[in-house]
């Protein structure tokens, strides 16, 4: 299961910033917004929130995944850029290690998901009454013991690529949750989101924000 909350004490890597919209880099380790224990409160949102006052959520990245995420400056960017994610007009890419070797270069998984209550916050994948999440994967390499790929996400289910990943044979390396026996072994889960393109808020001019993997 995950560990103790030690969230790094990094500085905010800053992206790109306008009057609209705000980019930062995510840390791995670090809550996207608080928890519901005082021990949680650290989180992205709220550091995000001491340099810029005005920053809104507009989604979410597991505690454990590294990468790009965006905010909204105002009300009007917040909403105009929370629709573009309700609607999948955001292009979302990420980066993962996988355990074991490739044949295919490229596919597909369409698995739908829903929460495994009684081993809540784990999802699985459920025929009958799971939502639709959908996610495309490109291989970048492959070797005897792991694959190195792109993912890219369709939908915005909870934990998708971990289940997926985990689904097709092929978890994510050092995932305490759904690959426990490769934790130890990585000293963090070997995911990153990578890019984001979406529109602007005000301008409707499409942008590409990215941040390499740090593996």
């Amino acid at each position: 299961m995950e560990t103790a909350y030690a969230p790094p004490k990094k500085p905010l890597v800053i992206l790109h910033e306008d009057r609209e919209t705000l980019v930062v880099n995510k840390p791995s380790g670090l809550l996207s917004v608080p928890g519901k224990t005082e021990d949680l409160a650290d989180c992205l949102l709220k550091r995000v929130q001491v340099a810029f006052p005005d920053a809104l959520l507009v989604h979410r990245l597991d505690r454990d995944t590294s990468g790009v995420m965006v905010f909204g400056m105002t009300a009007h960017g917040q909403r105009h850029l929370s629709m573009q994610f309700e609607k999948r007009v955001v292009k979302k890419v990420y980066v993962a290690r996988v355990a074991g070797r490739f044949v295919e270069r490229s596919g597909e998984i369409d698995l739908p998901l829903i929460v495994d209550w009684p081993n809540r916050p784990l999802q699985m994948v459920c025929h009958k009454t799971g939502r639709a999440a959908f996610t495309e994967w490109k291989l970048l390499k492959t070797g005897c013991e792991e694959s190195r790929l792109r993912l890219m996400p369709k939908t915005g289910r909870s934990h998708q690529l971990r289940v997926h990943c985990l689904a097709i044979g092929h978890p994510i390396l050092g995932d305490r949750l759904y690959a426990p026996e490769t934790a130890d072994s990585y000293p963090r889960i070997m995911l990153h989101a990578e890019e984001l393109r979406l529109n602007h808020p005000e301008s409707g001019k499409g942008m590409k924000f990215r941040s390499k993997a740090p593996f």
